[in-house]
């Protein structure tokens, strides 16, 4: 007679699928690349409830159409306080994991700055010096669209590590609109990369810089990243922004 199978529970809530994420290979990841993958850290009714909020109005504070600004082309919305809960979840949850990594790399690079465990301290430190309003974001693409090479930073405090969930399917709801990154190492040409994602899927990656070992020590390189035409289709990320903006 076969033993019967274990039953291995399923994690059901936001806060269960953040803890059960295999960080440890979440940090080799970013060390190596400046960039990690969290499998299915949303489920398709939560990327779609976030993605049927761009349609309103109340929950954010500013819309930015990117063409105007010649960002790319597309648009965003930041989310206004109260955050939405799922939104508030992830920031608060996703914060503590990523603080160990944030203060490594800050001494290995010769920074000063270090960062509180809890996201509630960092806040205050960011208010303290004017970074007042919130910077989780709701990004909308259409046919045609694009974000150009950037970094998220809006201000003198800025937390070096930040989250881009995709809430939309590959080949279903869009195709192209790629997330796409560049690294700058010093007297070298950049280093494109691509991040393959499914609906769910969350991009953990280095806002400005990371560190990297070289023949004598370590050494800046400087990331930027972007969203590639998207060929057909609608696409839609929230973006994990853990700084506020002044």
């Amino acid at each position: 007679m076969n033993a019967p199978r274990e039953v291995v529970p399923v994690a059901t809530s936001v806060e269960e699928r953040v803890a059960s994420a295999d960080w440890a290979r979440v940090a080799q990841e970013l060390d190596a690349q400046g960039c990690a993958v969290v499998e299915g850290l949303l489920t398709g009714a939560e990327c779609g409830e976030l993605a049927a909020l761009y349609a309103r109005e109340e929950p954010f504070r500013s819309r930015v159409v990117m063409a105007r600004h010649g960002f790319g082309r597309g648009e965003y919305k930041y989310f206004a306080h109260p955050l939405p809960g799922l939104v508030a979840a992830l920031r608060t949850g996703v914060y503590p994991r990523l603080v160990p990594i944030a203060n490594r790399w800050s001494e290995a690079m010769g920074l000063d700055a270090r960062f509180p465990e809890d996201h509630t301290r960092f806040i205050e430190r960011c208010h303290a010096a004017g970074q007042v309003q919130p910077t989780p974001l709701l990004l909308q693409y259409g046919e045609g669209d694009y974000n150009c090479l950037h970094q998220d930073l809006y201000g003198e405090h800025v937390f070096p590590l930040q989250v881009a969930i995709l809430l939309s399917e590959p080949g279903r709801d869009f195709t192209g609109g790629e997330l796409v990154m560049t690294e700058q190492r010093p007297r070298m040409q950049s280093r494109p990369m691509v991040v393959p994602l499914r609906q769910g899927d969350a991009a953990v990656f280095a806002v400005r810089h990371r560190p990297v070992q070289g023949a004598r020590g370590v050494y800046r390189v400087n990331m930027r990243h972007g969203v590639s035409r998207v060929r057909s289709g609608h696409r839609h990320t929230v973006g994990i922004i853990f700084h506020d903006a002044a």
